[in-house]
């Protein structure tokens, strides 16, 4: 996709970038308010209902690297225009065949239109918006938190009006808003191209690249293990499906507004660390609140994971546009750190199910996830260890 000059093509990029983005994570978010109901009507285990979350988080890490097949094949436009029908029409099959294989296998194929919609949408904004990565990458995070947020908070209610079917199957509804501005976007014929003289760098080869890989996988992992057992964790505590369901909105909620904010906070104070440090200390309060609060701190909880989620996420899909200067290189990038992370992450909701139902008890689900921020951490100071020898 070539560099679009002109301010209503750039703007019209903006627009479509949002509402694409505000696909990727309705059909997996808007299962955690509906745990309980599912598994109860299904008949279904904790570990065997966390598969609707950790199937599709597997498939967006297996799947990434078709990112740059996809592009050299079809382009970006054609690519994402055709994934975003695909996910639009497996999230409404949802209300049409509500069983449990039905739900798998959509789980499956919803992981995979998202697991290369990602990297495209950021070669996109490393090719359009090469000087301004980190406000467009503050528009993507910020779609991608909206439809989180309202999957987290609408979802309890189209439930309790028209039963679980249907509340998953409406957000199919974003892919039918989306595709018209998409269509809209002008690409030239030719839509992947290596600049001359700057040859594609293998990222697999890099250990800068592993290391982001294992920060995206570990935060990646706090964000989907919350969004999947934050409600029932609610529910434990004595909140009924909607109250657990408002809590789960209230995280969503916080963290898009630190989406919005962090990109404006870099340009201000560009430390990534110093940002890394303070959202995982909001993540590690809002922990411990779980850990040895009541029902009430639970809402405070959820203000403080919301900081943590809405910082880390935008710094890691920053990471290889800040360290690639080329939109192929980012797309590569993006599709090994994705795939990779999001197969780590993948596993963590179901292990917590499976813990759960061997202890019944969400305190080794709240120590799992203090160490997977310390890992995050770890990885943030190896990556941005330069920053404390300057200082």
């Amino acid at each position: 996709m070539a560099q679009l000059k002109n301010k209503p093509a750039l703007g019209l990029m903006v627009i479509a970038i949002l509402f694409v983005s505000l696909n990727l994570r309705p059909a997996i978010s808007s299962i955690g308010p509906l745990l309980e109901a599912i598994r109860r009507d299904l008949s279904l285990s904790n570990s065997e209902i966390s598969l609707l979350t950790s199937i599709p988080v597997f498939c967006m890490g297996l799947f990434a690297p078709l990112a740059i097949g996809f592009n050299r094949k079809f382009g970006i436009k054609k690519s994402i225009t055709f994934l975003i029908a695909m996910l639009g029409a497996l999230t409404f099959v949802r209300g049409l065949f509500p069983t449990y294989p039905v739900l798998l296998a959509s789980s499956f194929f919803i992981g995979l239109a998202i697991a290369v919609i990602s990297p495209l949408l950021s070669a996109a904004i490393k090719t359009n918006f090469p000087g301004r990565t980190a406000s467009l990458i503050g528009v993507y995070s910020f779609g991608m938190g909206l439809g989180a947020m309202l999957a987290s908070g609408l979802t309890g209610v189209f439930y309790t009006l028209a039963g679980w079917p249907l509340a998953l199957a409406s957000w199919g509804v974003l892919a039918l808003i989306a595709l018209p501005f998409w269509l809209r976007v002008k690409e030239p014929p030719k839509t992947y191209a290596v600049d001359a003289g700057s040859p594609a760098k293998p990222p697999w080869k890099n250990k800068r690249a592993w290391t982001m890989l294992l920060f995206f996988g570990f935060q990646s992992a706090m964000f989907f293990s919350l969004i999947t057992w934050l409600a029932p964790i609610a529910i434990d505590k004595g909140m009924n499906v909607l109250t657990a369901g408002a809590v789960l909105t209230v995280m969503a909620a916080v963290q898009l507004v630190g989406n919005l904010s962090l990109p404006v906070l870099l340009a201000r104070f560009p430390s990534r660390l110093l940002w890394i440090f303070l959202s995982l200390l909001s993540g590690v309060a809002g922990l411990l609140l779980l850990l040895f609060g009541g029902a009430v701190a639970t809402w405070a909880a959820a203000v403080f994971l919301g900081i943590m989620l809405g910082c880390l996420f935008p710094i890691a899909l920053l990471m290889p546009l800040d360290e690639n200067e080329h939109a192929d290189d980012v797309n590569s990038w993006t599709a090994m750190i994705q795939s990779g992370g999001y197969i780590i992450s993948s596993g963590m909701p179901f292990l917590i199910g499976m813990l759960y139902d061997r202890w019944g008890d969400h305190s080794i689900t709240l120590y799992l996830l203090l160490s997977f921020a310390a890992l995050v951490m770890l990885f943030g100071i190896l990556l941005y260890r330069n920053e404390i020898k300057q200082n």
